[in-house]
């Protein structure tokens, strides 16, 4: 289980497996006192507290829901708490896309630091199987988490690459090849982990060596 000393223990205990490893990863890309925007990208979010908290009203539990239950159970329930154990009150998003969520969060990091690129922005995107009853939802689910700081390199010094996203044309369903990869998320870290090109429905993904 992922640590984050920056985070009060009593916080961190009643904290969800998913918000747990997001605020690691996040906390890893930091600098001490960095200030940054940040992109929280989750497909499901906190679905599992939140049906925790359903179960228990269908089963008029004599105890209700906590106030704290209820409030960590929003999808900005994870930028919320690292703005606050880092003191910073720099503009935070969450959002939630399906099984795009992945590309859109990159696309929504991608749009803020071309509007303002005097300073970076943190991209986090996490995910967690969810309750067996949503067996629909089941199918591209990821179990782990992705940061990434973008915009942070030294301005006097050239970046060491890029990650470059495309979309093409939806191809009727008849011609589509399978896709190699089971979800988003695999093709994004395949491209991140070899720099070779990866695919996934209308979405690619290219590394490029060098500045732009």
């Amino acid at each position: 289980m992922p640590t984050a000393r920056f985070v009060a223990p009593m916080m961190w205990r009643r904290l969800s497996s998913l918000s747990k490893i997001a605020l690691k990863v996040a906390h890893d890309c930091l600098l001490p006192q960095q200030k940054v925007r940040l992109v929280f990208a989750s497909r499901h979010g906190e679905m599992n507290r939140t049906t925790s908290i359903l179960r228990s009203l269908c089963a008029r539990e004599p105890e209700p829901a906590s106030p704290t239950a209820f409030s960590l159970s929003v999808l900005n329930a994870m930028p919320g708490i690292l703005g606050i154990a880092r003191e910073d009150r720099s503009a935070s998003l969450a959002l939630s896309a399906g099984e795009q969520t992945l590309g859109y969060g990159l696309l929504e990091v991608f749009a803020q630091y071309e509007e303002d690129n005097t300073s970076p922005v943190l991209f986090v995107y996490a995910d967690e199987p969810i309750d067996p009853m949503y067996a629909v939802a089941q199918r591209e689910t990821v179990n782990g988490a992705l940061a990434l700081l973008i915009g942070a390199h030294d301005h006097d010094t050239e970046p060491q690459g890029r990650l470059v996203c495309s979309m093409n044309a939806p191809a009727p369903a008849a011609m589509k090849a399978p896709d190699r990869f089971a979800s988003q998320h695999a093709a994004v870290c395949a491209c991140l982990g070899a720099h070779q090109p990866a695919t996934w429905q209308d979405w690619q993904w290219t590394w490029h060596e060098g500045p732009a």
